[in-house]
């Protein structure tokens, strides 16, 4: 069943529910999921045309907490001075390091991109599928796809499994196509955003520094 999963174009599925909306009077709403801003800038100018979007920040797995508030603050930032089809409305979940950590046990020693991820990104979808489900939004999705490191196949089986559950239809994406992940680097650079040089946990914090210290 995985590996048909990983076989499905999920930009190509995007593109045709895309163009569906276009023309309609009324555009539906979004509840996008954002890691960070960098994450999030090429995926509000791509759907801003399409959906009134509201941005749920909620990422418990960020260490440490100055780090959590740094990329709040660029997350509000960008909202306000990027140039969008329309305005995008902010909304931040809550700081719950221990969900996380609840999480992660027995997954400390878990490589980035391994299983410890997978429960990562369910975690935070399943938290905006609720609040999707809470706001009646039309769609929930994640800008996680836009990265090269994150799985996009995993991220989609668990959006829509969550969509199953909550009759919220999960915004299928792999936002790193079409020169997406190119695309938000320049965005980056264009509004002097914040880029970390890891994931967000402190497990991701510790094998960066290895690979930094290691020369790789």
């Amino acid at each position: 069943m995985a590996c048909q999963a990983s076989k499905r174009n999920y930009q190509r599925e995007l593109d045709k529910i895309l163009e569906g909306l276009e023309g309609k009077e009324k555009r539906p709403s979004l509840l996008l999921h954002s890691c960070c801003a960098p994450c999030s800038s090429y995926v509000l100018e791509y759907l801003s045309r399409y959906f009134d979007i509201t941005l749920f920040y909620y990422n418990p797995n960020i260490y440490p907490p100055s780090e959590y508030g740094e990329r709040v603050a660029e997350q509000k930032r960008l909202i306000a001075e990027m140039k969008l089809a329309r305005p995008v409305h902010f909304l931040e979940g809550s700081y719950d390091t221990e969900a996380f950590y609840r999480m992660a046990k027995g997954h400390e020693k878990d490589r980035e991109g391994g299983e410890r991820c997978f429960l990562c990104y369910e975690l935070r979808l399943r938290e905006a599928a609720k609040a999707a489900k809470e706001g009646g939004f039309d769609y929930f999705t994640t800008t996680l796809s836009i990265s090269p490191l994150k799985n996009a196949a995993k991220l989609n089986e668990i959006g829509l499994a969550l969509s199953e559950e909550t009759g919220i239809p999960y915004l299928v994406s792999d936002f790193k196509k079409k020169n997406g992940y190119k695309r938000s680097v320049e965005l980056s650079s264009e509004y002097g955003l914040y880029r970390q040089d890891y994931c967000g946990c402190v497990y991701s914090m510790e094998e960066a520094k290895a690979r930094k210290s290691s020369g790789h």
